[in-house]
């Protein structure tokens, strides 16, 4: 299949009203003589879905069943666009129709479309599937010219209108045209999408206010405009859709950020880095895979300008690197970092699952959860960046919100997984946003009523003691460290502070800590997917007086008599993986400190051992054996 830009521009020929796509049959053009091929290549059900997701996104074309549906959008250089699409099992078929004409034919009754393709029966892409058909006219908005402001061959984002079925999309409570913040609904639901509650118009393709299209390249089409920003001048009240870039100039449309980050959430990805200079990487079970082509520092910029911050965006300037989130109806939500290298602009995305996880679909101990029940004291979760803690952070939250009436008090920068109301008062704060730092959010949290207090990351000192004060005044707290492992975390806690301080910093952690578990994310078996390893300790009087008797060294040793009291070793941990088939023996050789003691725990030998040997075959090989054995004897006794 050409790439779509290049079947779009067929519209752009004179006489060549409508561009008909079908599963097993080549792209046809219709004219006045009837319809043409316009490449030889017959289009596979995957070629019609892979554009359509290009152009109206992936959710909305999963929504196509035998039920036609229908889009209108707005294109430079080609006007008015009706996009139309029906399957029947296997097969699918699409139509573009350009202008006025293609408006009036998706108004047209069902029967038009059977009538048309008998004229000329043998060119009509659609024989043997019933031809689409929409039912209902399409309201298609305005887009004023001014919107056009890009150079020639270019796209701006404001350039498009998309209407549903329903008959055109609304506006949410206020009009886009200057408007800061105005929310934006959208077609499916009609919910309000905004960025991080701070109302901006929503991911659906609003464009950032004053950025004009490089030349020759499509503005970010679907990177909403950012919190708090007004919309673009000469935007139209309805909400700007999703751009068709068919300019020959034009990178392809995988280089609109949507389809990226829909691309990186349909091949389960947990980042996709946008650099300038390399192609788009997603990593997927630990890797980094490659994109398509480079990306220049001017389509980077494009990418990415837009979808930061108003507030932000002299910290990036000033400090070279900023961190918000980004959240979309289409896409999902995102923890994003946008900084300043070498080469140009960076951009880090890390995917947010829809959904909150649990703890079983998180592959950890499921008695992890008994430490949500206490009233008071101190939980934290430790390892590398990007090994899942804040998955079980999240996690641990949903328990206490599925379970209790709770007031929970979160902290975060930015504010990751969004809570749904459930039992618990859930109150959400984001660092930047509606605080100021996390040491001064404690401060005031402590007057807010407070039954759970959940703090992002404890990042300095002064977050450490404001955190250990409100675990020590009846609230319980669950926080996160970038620790390699539970012993160590206890000695970062107490090293934090100076030595005048250490004594009382001990005899507080030795009362108050409820749990530290320490977590890796690791490939599994078969290589397409992450498995965690956890190590679990639990507070005990035992650990307790080896904090207090400044003794934290004689931890593992607790930890290797510890099972009755909930201990989990991390090398017990990573050794269940490989008897379960969950990881390899050699992946989890790889994360311990011991790869010796793994390999004897997973195969029963013991260290340094010498493998066994396994018995004869046969009788006749064992005599034979027996025999040498024998005349070896004989000639030494000689």
């Amino acid at each position: 299949m050409k790439p779509l830009a290049e079947l779009l521009r067929h519209l752009s020929r004179p006489g060549i009203t409508e561009l008909a796509l079908a599963s097993g049959r080549p792209p046809m053009a219709r004219g006045a003589t009837g319809y043409e091929p316009v490449d030889p290549g017959a289009l596979s059900t995957d070629d019609l879905v892979k554009a359509l997701q290009a152009m109206v996104g992936m959710a909305r074309a999963s929504t196509v069943s035998e039920t036609p549906v229908q889009w209108t959008v707005n294109a430079t250089g080609l006007g008015s666009i009706s996009i139309a699409a029906v399957r029947r099992g296997e097969l699918m078929n699409v139509r573009l129709t350009r202008g006025a004409e293609g408006a009036a034919q998706a108004a047209a009754p069902a029967a038009a479309a059977p009538a048309a393709a008998a004229a000329a029966p043998t060119r009509t892409p659609y024989a043997g599937v019933p031809a689409v058909a929409a039912p209902a006219p399409a309201r298609t908005s305005t887009v004023e010219t001014a919107a056009r402001a890009a150079q020639p061959g270019g796209f701006s984002a404001v350039d498009a209108a998309r209407t549903g079925q329903a008959g055109g999309m609304a506006s949410a409570g206020a009009a886009a045209r200057g408007v800061p913040g105005a929310a934006v609904a959208s077609p499916q639901t009609g919910a309000a999408s905004a960025y991080g509650g701070a109302g901006a118009a929503g991911y659906s393709g609003a464009a950032h206010a004053g950025v004009a299209a490089h030349a020759g390249a499509a503005t970010h089409a679907g990177a909403a405009a950012h919190a708090g920003a007004a919309a673009h001048p000469a935007a139209h009240p309805n909400p700007p859709a999703r751009v068709i870039p068919i300019s020959r100039t034009t990178s392809a449309p995988g280089r609109d950020l949507t389809v990226l980050l829909e691309q990186a959430r349909s091949m389960l990805a947990s980042d996709l880095h946008l650099v300038a200079g390399r192609p788009p990487l997603l990593r997927i079970a630990g890797e980094l895979l490659p994109q398509d082509t480079p990306l220049s520092p001017e389509t980077v910029e494009r990418l990415l300008l837009p979808i930061i911050p108003e507030r932000l965006r002299h910290v990036l300037e000033k400090d070279g690197s900023v961190d918000f989130a980004l959240d979309s109806e289409d896409t999902g939500r995102f923890r994003v970092n946008v900084g300043r290298q070498r080469t140009g602009l960076k951009g880090t995305f890390r995917l947010i699952a829809r959904e909150i996880p649990t703890l079983e679909s998180l592959g950890l101990p499921a008695d992890i959860a008994k430490a949500t029940h206490h009233h008071q004291g101190l939980i934290v979760l430790t390892g590398p960046s990007g090994h899942g803690k804040t998955s079980t952070l999240a996690a641990l939250v949903d328990i206490i919100n599925r379970e209790t009436t709770h007031h929970v008090l979160t902290v975060e920068d930015p504010v990751e997984y969004v809570h749904p109301r459930k039992r618990a008062l859930i109150s959400q704060r984001e660092v930047g946003t509606n605080t100021r730092t996390f040491a001064s959010a404690l401060k005031g949290s402590l007057r807010e009523d407070p039954d759970v207090i959940v703090v992002g990351e404890l990042r300095d000192t002064e977050t450490v003691r404001m955190a250990l004060a409100a675990s020590e005044t009846g609230h319980l707290l669950i926080s996160t460290m970038n620790t390699p492992s539970a012993a160590k975390t206890i000695d970062r806690l107490i090293d934090l502070f100076p030595p005048g301080d250490q004594q009382q910093v001990r005899l507080s952690l030795s009362s108050g800590l409820r749990l530290i578990v320490s977590q890796r994310l690791m490939p599994s078996a078969d290589g397409k997917s992450m498995v965690a390893a956890a190590e679990v300790l639990t507070g005990s009087v035992a650990l307790g007086n080896l904090i207090r008797d400044n003794k934290t060294y004689q931890i593992p040793s607790l930890q290797q008599r510890g099972k009755s009291l909930g201990i989990i070793r991390f090398e017990d941990s990573l050794s269940d993986l490989a008897r379960s088939g969950k990881a390899t023996l050699e992946t989890v050789k790889g994360f311990a400190e011991n790869p010796d003691e793994i390999e004897a725990m997973v195969t029963g030998r013991r260290p340094g051992a010498a493998p066994t040997v396994s018995p004869p075959a046969s009788a006749q090989e064992g005599a034979r054996m027996l025999s040498k054995v024998g005349s070896l004897l004989g000639k030494k006794g000689a």
